[in-house]
């Protein structure tokens, strides 16, 4: 593997999603971006939002202010309400931001025969807020920013390249980033990027765990090469796991939106019978947490490999309007969802937790900017309200590139980047452990770590980690860089991360619920963690 030159760039942005491509575009008029995408540009998790993303638009029977509460209840008691109230104020000027870069959100007329947004309601919201793209909101919009960073003459997209780490200057205090060590997953070399700012737009971490709705490039990489680099990171143990993704043994992966349980969908057992209303009185639009433990719950009280999602007592153009790529999707394996329930399951689906910012997306460390689902802003508190996730990308991304316009003319040209040294190192001849130690870590993570935890199984997690962190190491400092290596390296890390912010908090809240403290604490904080 060789080293070729160094590249050099304004700003690199870390990340190909809706946060990555929103913040690259906001910049690309002032200045030269470069953006790194760990697959082709259009693969992550931004492709496979189906649900929406919420912000008032009616006026007339909705408000800032009730979307704020609605996330606030959503959020057991640890959203910040600064950040959800800059969010939920900034929303309606970021989505007409996406409108004119080309979304195609749905249209319906009104009464008067006037036309206007459609928006659906979502579990969590009070009010129907929700602008979507069909049941495939986050196709739309990744497609519609790829083809305008594509277009763009001062954006340089750089495809299957795999972020290392970051590089920092402890000798200069005022620029301590200064790039990023890339693996060029294609040329199989190691590569640099000099830059004035980075910013981390690298998705969440999912991938940590067995049965995930998240592409195999969630894999925590921002939130791993931040705490290396000396970020804080907080509320890492809140992992989000989505109530109904499809059971199905040749459609692995495959989400069921959130937005069909709004539209009068029914959650029931394998008798037919409906359960979500002995465990919430809003039922089936119960915040994601609930749900997602009352399908747990009733899984494994019935033993029963699965729930269904019925909402064939609806009319079947209704549902295809709504829903034609579920509805699709489905027929492929011979279920029609016009005539039969659903299986499902839950996935692990959203990191709630992050890298710490603040309002303008700055981390810790000078010149380093985190966005999107790799960010701790405080939006989310212990649960993540249904489409706020798209949202924040695009808020965050506006506020991040903002801030760092103002600061591009006084910032210096970063000093050359070290080369990277593989003189000490070798072709690996056991890719064997790698294959092993990623599954070992997703089981025990699932099996651990999942939405039922408890203070033994968090210990016995924590000591697998460990363990797995000294072979990993031992590998990393012997053998050549390879994307499958970097991953791991990187979910490992993430694994650390959660669990240990799992055992620091003493109290059952939100998507963290553990068997030796089921009650609440009267006055929470976030789990905040230093290197």
């Amino acid at each position: 593997m060789k080293q070729i030159n160094n590249h050099d760039t304004d700003v690199v942005v870390i990340g190909s999603g809706a946060a990555g491509l929103s913040l690259a575009l906001s910049l690309a008029d002032s200045c030269r971006v470069t953006v790194i995408s760990k697959g082709s540009l259009k693969e992550g998790s931004t492709l496979y939002a189906q649900g929406g993303i919420a912000a008032v638009f009616d006026k007339k029977n909705d408000s800032i202010e009730s979307h704020v509460e609605d996330t606030l209840a959503a959020g057991g008691g640890l959203c910040d309400r600064d950040a959800v109230y800059y969010t939920a104020s900034n929303a309606k000027a970021c989505l007409k931001w996406l409108i004119e870069q080309g979304v195609p959100f749905d249209m319906e007329f009104d009464s008067k025969g006037k036309e206007r947004y459609h928006l659906t309601r979502e579990g969590g919201h009070s009010h129907r807020r929700i602008l979507h793209a069909a049941d495939a909101t986050g196709k739309a919009v990744q497609t519609t920013l790829v083809s305008q960073v594509q277009a763009h003459k001062n954006i340089r997209l750089l495809e299957n390249y795999n972020a290392i780490d970051l590089v920092t200057d402890t000798d200069c205090p005022t620029q301590p980033v200064k790039g990023v060590y890339v693996y060029n997953r294609i040329e199989d070399k190691v590569e640099t990027i000099s830059a004035k700012f980075v910013a981390l737009a690298t998705g969440g971490a999912s991938k940590v765990y067995l049965y995930t709705s998240n592409p195999d490039v969630s894999s925590g990489d921002g939130i791993a090469m931040a705490w290396r680099a000396g970020c804080r990171v907080a509320n890492m143990e809140f992992n989000q796991f989505h109530p109904t993704s499809l059971y199905h043994p040749e459609l692995q992966n495959f989400l069921i939106t959130e937005a069909m349980r709004g539209e009068g969908a029914h959650l029931k057992r394998p008798d037919g019978t409906r359960f979500m209303p002995d465990f919430d009185e809003r039922e089936e639009l119960a915040p994601r947490d609930i749900v997602a433990r009352a399908i747990d719950f009733e899984m494994k009280r019935l033993g029963a490999n699965c729930v269904y999602l019925d909402i064939s007592h609806k009319d079947k153009d209704f549902i295809i309007e709504h829903f034609p790529t579920i509805y699709a999707k489905c027929l492929s394996v011979g279920l029609d969802i016009t005539k039969e329930a659903i299986p499902v399951v839950p996935a692990a689906h959203y990191t709630c937790g992050g890298v710490m910012t603040d309002f303008n997306g700055k981390t810790d460390l000078q010149n380093l900017y985190a966005i999107g689902e790799v960010a701790y802003t405080g939006l989310h508190g212990a649960n993540r309200m249904a489409s706020n996730s798209l949202l924040e990308c695009i808020v965050f991304a506006h506020a991040a590139a903002k801030d760092i316009l103002s600061k591009l003319r006084d910032a210096a040209d970063p000093s050359p980047i070290k080369q990277w040294d593989e003189s000490q190192v070798g072709n690996s001849d056991e890719e064997v452990v790698i294959t092993h130690n990623w599954h070992e870590l997703r089981l025990f993570m699932w099996d651990y770590v999942g939405i039922v935890r408890s203070t033994k199984r968090l210990e016995r997690a924590l000591r697998r980690v460990e363990l797995l962190q000294q072979e990993i190491q031992e590998y990393y400092a012997n053998f050549r860089v390879s994307n499958n290596l970097l991953e791991l390296r990187n979910l490992v890390q993430v694994a650390e991360l959660i669990i240990r912010s799992a055992l620091e908090r003493k109290e059952s809240r939100g998507l963290h619920y553990t068997l030796d403290f089921p009650e609440q604490n009267d006055s929470p904080t976030p789990t905040v963690l230093k290197p």
